[in-house]
C-alpha cells in the first residue's frame, strides 16, 4: 500500500549510493546475495531470541534489497538479477515467521504457521498475476522499474517490514501481530484474485 510512495521518497538517495557502489565495482547480484545472507542472519538471531540484533540485521538486509535494484537500474537490469531478487526476497519473508516459531514454539508456532499460509496466498496471487500479465504484455504503471508486473495490495514490502519490526520490538506479542497481519494478507489475496478475475476475462 505504501511501497510506491516510500520508493519515490528514497529513490534519490539510493541512486546516489548506487553510483558510489558502482565506482567501487560492486554489482547488483552481489548486493542481492549479501542482502539475503544478512536476512538469514536476522532470522538466526531471532531464532536465538536476540530480537534487537535480528531487527538491526533485518533493516540492513532490506537496505541491500533497495540498493541492488538501484545498482541494476544504473547499469543494465538482467532477467537473472530480477529472478534472484524476487526468489530470495520470498525466502527471506518466509524465514522470519519461522524464526519466531523456533524462538518459542509453544507460544508462536501456530501463529507463524497461519502467517506463512497467508504469505502463500499473497505470494502465489502476486506471481500468478505477473505471469499472466507478462503473457498479455501488460505494462505496470505503478511500478515501471520492476523486473516483472508488480501488483500492489494492503500488504506490500513496506507493511511486511513494519510488521516484522513490530514483532522484533515486542516479541511477546508476536502471535497477535502475526494473526492481524495474516488477516491483512488474506484481504490482499482476495483483492488480487478479484483484480485478476476482472482484468483477465
Amino acid at each position: 500500500m505504501f511501497d510506491r510512495a516510500i520508493q519515490q521518497a528514497i529513490k534519490p538517495a539510493l541512486t546516489r549510493a548506487a553510483r558510489v557502489l558502482l565506482g567501487w565495482g560492486v554489482g547488483a547480484d552481489a548486493l542481492t546475495f549479501a542482502g539475503f545472507a544478512i536476512g538469514m542472519g536476522a532470522a538466526l538471531a531471532i531464532a536465538l531470541q536476540q530480537f534487537m540484533a535480528g531487527l538491526a540485521l533485518l533493516l540492513l538486509s532490506r537496505l541491500f534489497d533497495g540498493l541492488d535494484g538501484a545498482v541494476a537500474r544504473a547499469t543494465t537490469p538482467t532477467d537473472r538479477g530480477g529472478f534472484l531478487d524476487i526468489t530470495l526476497d520470498f525466502l527471506f519473508y518466509a524465514a522470519i515467521p519461522l524464526a519466531f516459531a523456533l524462538a518459542d514454539p509453544a507460544a508462536n508456532a501456530l501463529a507463524a504457521a497461519v502467517l506463512l499460509a497467508a504469505f502463500i496466498g499473497t505470494g502465489s496471487s502476486f506471481l500468478a498475476f505477473a505471469a499472466v500479465a507478462e503473457k498479455r504484455r501488460l505494462t505496470p504503471v505503478a511500478f515501471p522499474d520492476k523486473s516483472i508486473y508488480f501488483l500492489g495490495g494492503l500488504t506490500e514490502a513496506t507493511e511486511t517490514l513494519l510488521a516484522f519490526a513490530a514483532m522484533c520490538a515486542w516479541p511477546q506479542h508476536f502471535s497477535a501481530i502475526a494473526y492481524g497481519f495474516a488477516v491483512l494478507c488474506g484481504i490482499t489475496t482476495a483483492l488480487r484474485i478479484g483484480w485478476g478475475w476482472q482484468r483477465f476475462q
